[in-house]
């Protein structure tokens, strides 16, 4: 699939440098182009390879000014911002190169399913009871989606997905392979013969819409009521988001993080991998907290940058972790101070 400068120029509003009729198929890092191929220049600290790139087109920002001259076969696209127009290009490309319609066989489709259409089920995928699928979506195969489940408008489930009953998924939504949405609750209460006796898992989970969900995250079902996933948030692989968790509108939480039940996290949050939370806690709207870091008590202060095991302040954890590195130093400067006391006590 081809497509010339002029063509990406008009996508993406840009301003075109060169030959508007410079042909690509392809697309390139900066370091590795090569004729036939689109690539893009965003930070500064790659300039180096746009003056050497085999590439046929660059995107570059408005204000790129050229220190060198430019390869003669090198036509450029200037627009307001390089890395949002190439976010925007790859989905655009995405959107071509992956749009697959039709129901595949075999696979199972409840009577009482409803598909919308332009929809896409791939081989091995089941369908529950009452299941409703919006038009536009994309399921790959062997994922599952159990009785009562909703599917809004341009979702993307990839291969291996299980989504339980009752779960609702918004519009443009993506789910990566081995998500599992709605699995239980980890409830259990100690009876009277000091076993664990399970809690009944009746809620359910909401995804609202642009939420994109990590290959082998798993979110609870909420114990009553739903666990919540608010718009635009991202979630990276390999998380396990607990009972009655809400997660804030566009909150992005990395690798390996664990949530436990019933925290609930504010907008415009960002956490990084494996940080623990512990259930029942609020942490406020814009909220950074750094890699392996442990939250044990709700978050107030929006805006906070937190690091640590338990967290606090960043500015409070770099200054004792300054102290932490000298302490040998200072061991060393407490003995010897120690010593000439010593000293002077025996009369030295």
């Amino acid at each position: 699939m081809e497509f010339t400068a002029q063509q990406i120029a008009d996508l993406l509003k840009g301003k075109i440098e060169g030959d508007s009729n410079a042909l690509v198929s392809d697309m390139a890092k900066i370091e590795e182009g090569r004729p036939g191929t689109i690539t893009f220049l965003a930070n500064n600290k790659y300039e180096e390879f746009i003056y050497k790139t085999a590439s046929s087109i660059a995107l570059v920002n408005e204000s790129f000014v050229p220190s060198k001259e430019l390869p003669n076969n090198l036509t450029l696209i200037r627009v307001p911002n390089a890395y949002e127009s190439l976010a925007q290009l790859l989905s655009y490309y995405d959107q071509v190169s992956q749009s697959p319609t039709g129901i595949e066989q075999p696979s199972f489709i409840a009577d009482s399913a409803k598909v919308g259409s332009e929809v896409y089920i791939g081989a091995f995928a089941y369908i529950g009871k009452d299941v409703t699928i919006e038009e536009g979506v994309k399921i790959y195969p062997n994922s599952y989606l159990g009785d009562g489940v909703h599917i809004g408008k341009d979702t993307c489930i990839f291969p291996g997905v299980k989504i339980y009953s009752k779960c609702i998924v918004g519009k443009n939504c993506t789910l990566h392979s081995g998500v599992i949405i709605g699995s239980d609750g980890f409830g259990f209460v100690p009876n009277s013969e000091n076993n664990y006796q399970k809690v009944p898992q009746i809620g359910n989970v909401i995804l609202e819409d642009h939420v994109e969900i990590g290959s082998n995250t798993t979110i609870d079902r909420a114990t009553m009521g739903s666990t919540v996933i608010r718009k635009g948030a991202k979630i990276d692989n390999l998380i396990q988001i607990a009972h009655n968790v809400e997660i804030g509108e566009n909150t992005v939480i990395a690798a390996q993080t664990g949530i436990a039940g019933s925290a609930k996290i504010g907008k415009n949050v960002m956490i990084g991998g494996q940080v623990g939370i512990v259930g029942h806690i609020n942490i406020a709207d814009g909220v950074k907290i750094a890699a392996q870091s442990g939250i044990g008590n709700s978050i107030k202060n929006e805006n906070e940058i937190l690091q640590g095991s338990p967290a606090f302040s960043i500015g409070d954890f770099k200054r004792c972790y300054v102290l932490f590195r000298s302490l040998p130093k200072l061991k060393k400067q407490l003995d010897s101070v120690q010593g000439e006391i010593k000293k002077l006590n025996n009369g030295g």
